[in-house]
């Protein structure tokens, strides 16, 4: 649903006023677990609420670590979204999600404005991230791995850790505590 939704965010953005409801389709497991309403109290609450996770993308057109946090939590957009949220199970998702051939995470959200108007209904059957998607998937985890320690350690500590999680036959056979080290800002 997050990644739906960012790619629903640009023709959201600007119309945030004008939305009626926000429908997302999940799976079962997904409907049980994540469909949450009320107060979010903290991270965790955020971080376990499919519609958080959807407000969020489809107002900010991101969804980072720092986005669970007060600061951000305390926009009153993001709960008056949720509030517009409908979540339902779709079967075909939860067929997937429990055939072991597939094993897929299915999710599509559609935005219904006041005027009538809607957004397509956009779906993704398979998160990146997924077994089936490792080739968009690998980039997107390098880049994140960079953006969130490159700032936090020295550049010389960072190229020795780059390298050494690049090279799979060093990285399990170094000492945990080495590897540990790494993590220490100088």
């Amino acid at each position: 649903a997050v990644e739906v939704a960012l790619a629903l965010h640009p023709e959201v953005r600007d119309r945030l006023d004008e939305i009626k409801e926000v429908v997302i389709e999940t799976q079962e497991s997904g409907a049980r677990i994540i469909d949450k309403t009320g107060p979010l109290d903290n991270p965790a609450d955020r971080d376990h609420c499919i519609q958080y996770m959807t407000a969020v993308p489809l107002i900010f057109g991101r969804l980072a670590a720092t986005d669970y946090e007060d600061e951000v939590a305390r926009d009153p957009r993001i709960d008056a979204l949720r509030e517009k949220m409908t979540v339902r199970e779709n079967e075909r998702f939860t067929r997937d999600y429990y055939d072991p051939a597939k094993r897929a995470i299915g999710n599509a959200v559609q935005v219904i404005f006041k005027d009538g108007s809607s957004t397509d209904r956009v779906e993704a059957e398979y998160p990146i991230g997924h077994r089936t998607r490792r080739a968009e998937g690998i980039p997107a985890l390098l880049r994140k791995f960079e953006l969130s320690l490159k700032p936090r350690l020295s550049e010389h500590q960072f190229k020795a850790l780059k390298s050494l999680c690049a090279d799979q036959e060093r990285l399990e056979a170094t000492p945990v505590d080495d590897f540990m080290a790494l993590l220490v800002a100088d």
